[in-house]
């Protein structure tokens, strides 16, 4: 089983940045699948970003261009680069991984940004 660690979420006024880590612990493998999802109070939970072991990214079209999702796979480490944050980004992210034969999410990270 792997457990997921994440860290880096606070306060940052519009236009500022934050960096998200979401660090896997356990038994990981080196085919895998992770993401970073967000949740805003009253609405569902929307994908944010996803990448392969294979280096095969995803954005949703309101981060393209904004965020960079990346992983250090020496450090089994996954992070959420979040540039010219905006009011609308406020929410709980939480990261994600499956692989074979197991799937983790964390426990969440809040992010908010007002002025």
């Amino acid at each position: 089983q792997v457990q997921l660690v994440e860290s880096g979420g606070g306060w940052v006024q519009p236009g500022g940045s934050l960096r998200l880590t979401c660090a896997a612990e356990g038994t990981t493998s080196s085919n895998y699948y992770m993401a970073w999802s967000r949740q805003a109070p009253g609405k569902q939970r929307e994908l944010v970003a996803s990448i392969t072991s294979g280096g095969i990214t995803y954005y949703a079209d309101f981060v393209r261009g904004r965020f960079t999702i990346s992983t250090d796979n020496a450090k089994n480490t996954m992070y959420l680069q979040m540039n010219n944050l905006q009011p609308e980004d406020t929410a709980d992210y939480y990261c994600h991984r499956q692989q074979p034969g197991s799937q983790s999410w964390g426990q969440g990270t809040q992010v908010t940004v007002s002025a």
